[in-house]
């Protein structure tokens, strides 16, 4: 069975700093583009960043710019989002999601562009 698993989320203060890992089980990573995903209660689920497949192809949305990082390790079959000076609007299920469509694509309608999604971790940012 194909799916990917994401860990790494819990409570943080505002301006502390989170490391998200997104794990693949059944397939191997490296042949694929990957996504971190949001959605905060009543809002729709938005693109945070994507990586291409050899990770030479970044895109980031404009509020998380400058803050997040992603990277990944095809050899561990693990993608990382490292998230620093979390904001209180950061709050939110972050789910990490695998494509064939190009990283542009995944991050501006992730309904649409992402294959595999896994079930997410939530990330609170309050003090």
């Amino acid at each position: 069975q194909l799916q990917v698993v994401e860990s790494g989320g819990g409570l943080v203060q505002p301006g502390g700093s989170l490391r998200l890992s997104c794990v693949a089980s059944g397939f191997a990573l490296d042949g694929y583009n990957i996504g971190w995903f949001r959605q905060a209660p009543g809002k729709e689920r938005e693109g945070v960043s994507c990586i291409s497949s050899s990770g030479r192809s970044t895109v980031y949305a404009d509020s998380v710019k400058g803050r997040f990082t992603i990277s990944r390790d095809n050899a561990k079959n693990t993608v990382y989002l490292q998230m620093n000076r979390l904001k209180p609007e950061d709050t939110a299920v972050y789910y990490c999601g695998a494509g064939f469509r190009t990283v542009q694509a995944m991050c501006r309608t992730p309904i649409e562009a992402v294959g595999y999604w896994g079930k997410g971790t939530l990330v609170t940012v309050s003090s």
